[in-house]
C-alpha cells in the first residue's frame, strides 16, 4: 500500500478532512527504521525498536477523531515514541497550538527530536509519563499512547475543565480506547471503543 492508497482507505472509512490533510502532509517513513521504509504506508503497526511500535494509521485516525481537536489547543501526548503522532497533532491544531510529548525511552526521544526539528510548536521530554507536565498544564487534550490499567491521577488533574483525555485501557492483549472528559472536579468516561492492542505504559524513573 502506498501513501495515496492509505489516504483513500482512511477517506472511505469516513475520517475528516483535517485528519486526512495531516496524514497527507506528514511522512510516516521519517518516523520508522530505515529498513522498514517500504512498509511505511501499510495500515499496520510497525516496530520502532526498544520494544515499542508506531501505531496503525487507522488506530491513530480513531484517536485523533475522538480527541475532537481544534486550532490553537494545548496538547500532551504521553508515550510519544518516534514522534509521528506529535507531527499529526501539530498539523491539525496549527502553528498557534502547542504540542508536548513525553517519552521514557531516551533513544526514541533523541530520534524524534531529530525527525521533528522543522516543527516549532512541538517539545519532547524524557521523563516519567505518569507525572505529566505540570509546568505546561492545563491541557485541552491529553493522549496516552500506551495501555494503562488505571489512568494516572496526576494526568487527569492536568486537564482543563471541559478537556478530554484518551487512553487505551485494559489487560496486556485486549484494550478499549477510553475517552474521559473533565467536568469540574469530576472525570466522566464518555465513550469506550473495544478491540485494540497497545504496548504497555512504562512509568520509568
Amino acid at each position: 500500500m502506498n501513501k495515496q492508497e492509505l489516504l483513500q482507505r482512511l477517506k472511505a472509512l469516513g475520517f475528516s478532512k483535517n485528519i486526512l490533510d495531516a496524514f497527507s502532509k506528514v511522512k510516516r517513513e521519517n518516523f520508522i527504521p530505515e529498513e522498514l521504509e517500504k512498509e511505511a504506508y501499510k495500515d499496520t503497526a510497525l516496530p520502532i525498536g526498544h520494544g515499542q511500535t508506531i501505531s496503525q494509521p487507522y488506530t491513530i485516525s480513531i484517536m485523533l477523531s475522538e480527541l475532537e481537536l481544534k486550532k490553537g489547543q494545548n496538547i500532551l501526548e504521553v508515550g510519544s515514541g518516534s514522534g509521528y503522532v506529535l507531527a499529526l497533532l501539530s498539523e491539525i491544531i496549527g502553528k498557534n497550538g502547542k504540542v508536548s510529548g513525553i517519552e521514557v525511552v531516551k533513544e526514541l526521544v533523541a530520534k524524534s527530536k531529530e525527525s521533528l526539528e522543522d516543527y516549532n510548536n512541538i517539545e519532547i521530554y524524557h521523563r516519567n509519563g505518569s507525572k505529566g507536565l505540570p509546568e505546561k498544564a492545563p491541557f485541552d487534550r491529553i493522549l496516552i499512547s500506551a495501555a494503562c490499567r488505571e489512568v494516572p491521577k496526576e494526568l487527569l488533574n492536568q486537564l482543563k475543565d471541559g478537556g478530554i483525555l484518551l487512553t487505551p485501557k485494559g489487560p496486556r492483549f485486549e484494550q478499549s480506547l477510553v475517552v474521559i472528559e473533565r467536568q469540574g472536579n469530576e472525570f466522566k468516561t464518555i465513550r469506550e471503543i473495544p478491540g485494540f492492542i497497545f504496548v504497555p505504559f512504562i512509568e520509568g524513573d
